[in-house]
């Protein structure tokens, strides 16, 4: 009997079941923390290929404006590289990982084409297959010893609205009253804009700086400012074209790409000696080799020197077309001059190294179409009175661009300065979104997945 209750009793007898209860829970609670403990490195792992794939991506696009595709690619390898080093990750991005092309936006799918230069897509990985697959930790004792991991990047460029098409500059815009602001223009300034009143500011028009609250207005403020508010954005630009002015000089003079325009039809520059630019321009065919011609002839690249502070100047009423002038001289410019596919460029660095009396036109009056425009960009600053107006014209000063009243850049107008903008009243500009194909613009680039 005693045998027998001992058995019965061991078989009713729950002593110690919380240990066998523990022992199991402790195997679950391991075997669930040894999963997150991998889950938690391969995320780690990556978001260290999102890393090295997003600084690739953008080498790889900045480097490809300029060189190769190769040299792209290679630099962008070793961007990754020493992002995660090969010792310790493995070959994590290849040369053939690296295609160009564009972003389709509305698709929003990446095209390959391997000439493009406005997008890069990027793969970068950890697979088992190269040898460098994430290791595992707990996982490895049910079998899956490595995570195959794979990210990548597409990297597009893109042309800020400002840099395009508006006022933008690195210190003050200083607008004053009666202006009129439409189709998507846009005002920004790097410091702060300042307006006076009764200035209207259509839908989608955009007024930026760092700090929005930082404008300058009347006590009217937004109440004599129609739209102002709606249009205030808070933001800021590296202005990069301002640093690439000696560049775009050098690419001039040669005739070389990718800075000039493509009606010029010979690279070899002409010198000439006058001081002055008058009549209309000449045939195709009319020898302007003598130096005391007064007109330019289409198609060519002319440069002038000048000593002692001298200018060199354009006769009023003179309409030049698909010329290019580079010179050391301030440049002056006559009432009811006109500038149809012409490039300016002086590297004389006075407060006055651009000037003209009124009515100063850049650019061909035709309605936003095709070609036309015109540019002028100086190292110093630009100072025009009334009536200047703008047809898919750009001005590009590394100090100051001063105009008065009643400017028009209804068809398309970019004025950047590396100092100040400041307009006076009477003003109208507008967004045209094309004709300024032959803009000097430097690409921005941005993530677009």
């Amino acid at each position: 009997m005693k045998a027998y209750s001992k058995i019965r009793n061991f078989g009713t007898d729950e002593g110690g079941a919380i240990t066998a209860l523990m022992v199991f829970m402790t195997l679950i609670f391991f075997t669930v923390a040894g999963i997150a403990i991998d889950l938690a490195f391969a995320y780690k792992s990556r978001t260290e290929l999102q890393m090295a794939a997003d600084s690739a991506a953008h080498a790889a696009l900045y480097t490809r404006q300029d060189n190769k595709r190769e040299d792209a690619q290679a630099l962008a390898v070793e961007v990754a590289e020493a992002t995660l080093h090969p010792a310790a990750f493995g070959d994590v991005l290849r040369a053939e990982d690296i295609l160009f092309g564009y972003w389709d936006e509305e698709l929003q799918t990446f095209v390959i084409d391997p000439t493009s230069k406005d997008g890069v897509m990027v793969s970068t990985a950890r697979f088992a297959s190269t040898g460098n697959a994430v290791p595992t930790f707990f996982l490895g004792m049910v079998g899956m010893s490595t995570w195959d991991v794979r990210t990548g990047s597409v990297f597009r460029t893109y042309m800020p609205t400002c840099l395009r098409e508006g006022f933008a500059a690195d210190d003050v815009v200083d607008v004053q009253s009666n202006n009129s602001f439409y189709n998507g223009f846009c005002i920004h300034s790097n410091t702060h804009v300042k307006l006076s009143s009764d200035n209207f500011f259509a839908d989608g028009t955009v007024v930026s700086m760092p700090d929005k609250t930082n404008i300058d207005l009347p006590n009217s403020g937004f109440e004599s400012n129609q739209g102002l508010e709606a249009a205030l954005r808070d933001g800021k630009y590296d202005i990069r074209i301002l640093n690439r002015l000696t560049e775009i000089e050098d690419s001039l003079r040669a005739g070389d790409e990718p800075w000039t325009p493509d009606y010029i039809t010979s690279s070899t520059a002409v010198s000439f000696s006058q001081k002055k630019i008058g009549g209309m321009v000449p045939p195709s065919g009319v020898d302007t080799s003598d130096a005391n011609t007064k007109m330019l002839q289409k198609g060519r690249i002319y440069t002038k020197s000048c000593t002692g502070g001298s200018a060199l100047s354009v006769e009023a009423g003179v309409k030049l077309e698909e010329v290019v002038i580079l010179t050391n001289c301030k440049i002056n410019f006559g009432q009811g001059v006109e500038l149809n596919d012409v490039v300016v460029l002086t590297t004389n660095t006075s407060s006055k190294s651009i000037s003209s009396a009124s009515s100063l036109q850049v650019g061909k009056d035709d309605g936003c179409a095709t070609g036309g425009g015109a540019q002028i960009l100086t190292w110093g600053s630009v100072d025009v009175p009334a009536d200047m107006r703008l047809y898919g014209g750009q001005i590009i000063a590394r100090h100051d661009i001063n105009f008065s009243a009643n400017a028009n850049g209804i068809e398309g107008a970019s004025l950047i300065a590396g100092g100040n903008i400041s307009g006076t009243s009477n003003m109208t500009m507008g967004f045209c979104g094309s004709g300024m194909e032959d803009n000097f613009e430097i690409p921005y680039f941005q993530l677009a997945t």
